[in-house]
């Protein structure tokens, strides 16, 4: 083949990768929109036709159905709202950060662990902060955490999916933000529940 020739063939072979790059990008980023538009219709759905359960019943660990919307994470600070679903499968974390089935649910006691894409949903996690308020919102009430800290392990430290004596929430994604391709680290925020807003929790609250 002429030098021309591979020169041609290099150029389109770097213009169908662009391309595909492109395609999958606007996929994952539609697929996260259309995501949550339909994980938070299901919340608000849920949220109104439910009976609120009855003080004997109001238990927050309660087990939900893979890819049901179990809560709406707020950060005021970031301005963000996100719809959080069950399970953490790949259809899943397309539609929202998933909560990692086996973890306590948001609000209950133990170690509550929620999942989600750096390049989709949990962008926002590159400006969070020590000190920073997240609000999880569940049909037992809202739930006030308050960030320890956060920081960049390995894929292979397991630390932040262990069970915990007090209510703590774990929030996961890959890192770097702006990788291309498989992210070799993942990046925790660790936060400890700080206050039930509203409803009840199974555990004790410490002093905020």
């Amino acid at each position: 083949m002429h030098t021309n020739g591979k020169r041609q063939f290099l150029s389109y072979l770097l213009l169908a990768a662009g391309a595909l790059l492109l395609f999958l990008g606007a996929r994952d980023y539609l697929g996260s929109q259309f995501g949550q538009t339909s994980a938070a219709r299901q919340f608000v759905s849920a949220a109104s036709v439910a009976q609120p359960p009855p003080a004997a019943a109001r238990h927050p660990d309660e087990p939900q159905q893979r890819g049901d919307t179990v809560a709406k994470l707020v950060i005021p600070r970031l301005d963000a709202e996100l719809y959080v679903v069950e399970g953490d499968d790949t259809g899943e974390l397309r539609r929202g950060p998933g909560h990692i089935s086996g973890t306590a649910m948001p609000g209950g006691h133990g170690n509550c662990v929620i999942a989600g894409h750096r390049d989709t949903h949990f962008r926002i996690l590159k400006d969070i902060r020590k000190g920073d308020d997240i609000v999880l919102e569940t049909r037992y009430g809202e739930f006030l955490y308050r960030v320890k800290s956060t920081g960049v392990i390995s894929p292979r430290n397991n630390r932040p999916l262990r069970p915990t004596s007090g209510a703590e929430l774990h929030l996961i994604t890959c890192y770097p933000f702006h990788y291309v391709g498989a992210a070799p680290q993942r990046f925790i925020v660790e936060a400890q529940l700080a206050a039930a807003v509203a409803g009840e929790s199974t555990s004790s609250l410490p002093p905020s």
